[in-house]
Order: C-alpha cells, then structure tokens, then sequence
C-alpha cells in the first residue's frame, strides 16, 4: 500500500541462545513487518538494545537487515552511544552499508549542556556520509534536547531530523517551526490515534513488532478517515502498552514470549534480563488481550 504516512518499526534484536544474531529471526521479523505495510525500519535502536551487542552482533545485525530488507523499507540505523569517539566508530562501522541514515541518542552516563550536545551533533553530522536525525530520549538519557537546540541543530545540512520519544508538547513548537525539510518523527504509541488524525504522519516505536496487523488497521482507519475505528485500534494498543509495561517479567522477556508465538524464534532479551517462567508464560498467553494479540486482529467499528 502506497500513502504519505510512515510507519516506522523500531525492530528488535533476535539473539541465539550464545547471544549472537539470529538470522533467521531477523529475516522472519522483517518479513512480518513488510508483510503489514511497514514502510520504515530503525535498527539498532532501544527496542534493538545496542548498547547490550557485542560489536561483531551490532555490524552483522546491521548488515543482515539491509540483506533482508532488500530496499523495501526506509532503513535507519541507531549509532548513538556515550561519548563523541565511541559514537564515532558506530559511524564508521555501518555507512558503508546501504542504509538510509543514522540515528543518534544523546550520550548518556553523564550529564552534558545543550552547548555541549550542539557541538557534539554537529561535529557527527559533519563527518557522517549518510542524514543523521537526532533521537530525544530524557527518560532514559537524563538529558533533553531542548526546543532551541532542536531548532539550531535543524539549520545544519546533514541533520535532517528528530526521533522524539518524549511527551508531544515538547516536540511540538518544532513542528510548528521547520520545514518539511526537517522531519519530526514521534514515540507516541498512547497517542496515534490523536495525532493521526491530527495530520501528524510520521511514528516509530517497538511496539509495532508484535502488532504490525493493529499497525496496519489505523493506517486504514486514517486513509478512510474513519475515526472510530482509529480510537477503537488505540484502545486495544494501549491496553496491550499497560499489560507489557506491568506484567511480572522484564519488558524485553515479555515481548521474547509474544514474538516467539508469531513463530519469529530468537531471545530479544540479553542478559541479564530473566526469561520468562513457565507458569508466566501459561499466565501471558491465557490473557484476553494477547489471544487477540495472536490473532492479529484489533476491535474494528464493524465487529463492535
């Protein structure tokens, strides 16, 4: 399906039980992604945990997701790390791929000002070969990216946008100032359907890998302009976002159990992150939602 919006998916890493890629996890999950209109991929990015690879796993994970996603699919790929060298070589270890751009989280560990993080991005953007867009995450990176360092930053001619997984208030005074030039992308899976039919036509998060059928349904939805249906989707993808969010597992293990039924094997959560128990597991998949999560189908206005 061809349209003006993007669906990104913030894929995550299937691991081996040695914690290197598994191949054919990642193909399977690509596959399923595709299959669903997903137009966009980040690699390596929170969902794809990075910072927890080793690097030969992060250069083949990399490399494997351009082989399998065969230039289907918009593919960025995250580079962020904490200090300006480290992030340095992420660079240099993946531009020579065919990727699409790079992905670049504040350097986190320590704290740094917003002149600080103008250089620091600056200086990226300055020697990367391939559009780097800058990735807001505070509330893991303890560090904003202010609106003013947003708006400096978009004047440079490699920055060519932004990720933000913050709250839309603060992103959106950037939208309200740039161009199309400078592409806003917003983490805002409680609020899609909002923001959708709001006008706002690009969204990322993880969560799209263990749903790319609800992902699918409120691209339709927002086509038709059927609202209901839209508002109908977002309530299930909510509930779903609280279940994983509050379950007794980690996040990550969670989403292993869920990932694993769709029939993509692999482990997407490294150590030390526990797997699931087996009385866990028999609890995550007797819940009402999952069943619909596994069936792939959301609540739409016409079955309601």
């Amino acid at each position: 399906m061809t349209h003006s919006l993007k669906m990104i998916t913030a894929l995550g890493t299937p691991l081996t039980a040695e914690e290197d890629l598994h191949p054919a996890g990642l193909e399977a999950q690509i596959q399923d992604q595709l299959t669903h209109g997903i137009n966009g991929f980040l690699v390596a990015g929170t969902m794809g945990l990075m910072q927890l690879l080793k690097d030969s796993t992060y250069r083949e994970l990399v490399e494997r997701s351009v082989q399998f996603n065969a230039g289907h699919a918009e593919l960025l790929v995250g580079v962020g790390d904490t200090s300006f060298v480290r992030t340095r070589e992420r660079i240099r270890m993946v531009e020579d791929f065919a990727i699409d751009g790079i992905v670049v989280i504040s350097p986190y560990f320590l704290k740094y000002s917003q002149s600080d993080l103008v250089d620091y991005f600056e200086t990226l953007a300055d020697l990367s070969s391939r559009p780097v867009f800058l990735y807001d995450l505070p509330q893991t990176t303890g560090t904003k990216l202010e609106v003013d360092t947003v708006l400096q930053l978009a004047k440079h001619p490699n920055i060519r946008g932004i990720k933000c997984s913050d709250h839309f208030t603060t992103i959106r005074p950037v939208i309200d100032a740039v161009g199309e030039e400078f592409r806003v992308i917003v983490a805002q899976p409680n609020l899609m359907d909002v923001l959708l039919q709001a006008g706002v036509r690009e969204h990322l998060d993880g969560i799209y890998i263990v749903v790319p059928e609800w992902i699918e349904a409120m691209v339709e939805a927002t086509l038709v302009k059927d609202w209901n249906r839209l508002a109908l989707v977002q309530q299930d993808l909510s509930a779903l976002l609280k279940l994983l969010t509050t379950f007794s597992t980690p996040l990550f293990s969670t989403v292993t159990t869920l990932m694993n039924e769709r029939g993509i094997p692999g482990n997407f959560a490294p150590q030390p992150m526990r797997p699931v128990t087996a009385a866990e597991r028999e609890q995550l998949l007797a819940h009402p939602l999952v069943q619909k999560v596994l069936t792939g189908k959301p609540i739409t206005s016409v079955e309601a």
